[in-house]
């Protein structure tokens, strides 16, 4: 059982819309998908080669600290790496975090999201199956 490659780098952004056009009016990274929600602009997702990178709302202010027992509340700035997992291994996979004391700390129907020793945050995700 191993990974398959980056599937995404999260970056949190103080003005999504703008960060996006940096990537791709500069940069040449075609955008996939956006979202919006009561806020307003929250994400935009871009591919970028073989991965993708997600551009998401900052909720906190630079600098400023997350609150803990939220994984997703952080300044600007990197948020995430993802790595591609195959689906039906998922089980296996938090069983392995947990066999090494690693605890999921938050999931999606595809992602499982966690902590290297370090802090960092990691998330191993099937998506799209």
């Amino acid at each position: 059982m191993h990974t398959h490659g980056l599937h995404h780098v999260a970056l949190k952004a103080r003005d999504v819309g703008q960060l996006s056009a940096f990537y791709v009016n500069v940069l040449g990274l075609d955008e996939i998908r956006r979202f919006e929600d009561d806020g307003g602009l929250r994400a935009v997702w871009l591919h970028c080669g073989e991965s993708v990178l997600m551009l998401e709302r900052s909720e906190v202010a630079e600098g400023g600290d997350s609150a803990e027992h939220d994984f997703f509340s952080d300044p600007p700035g990197l948020h995430l790496i993802a790595l591609t997992i195959v689906a039906k291994e998922r089980e296996r996979w938090r069983g392995r975090l947990e066999k090494h004391g690693f605890e999921v700390a938050h999931e999606t129907s595809h992602t499982l999201y966690f902590r290297d020793p370090e802090g960092n945050r990691l998330g191993l995700t099937s998506w799209p199956d």
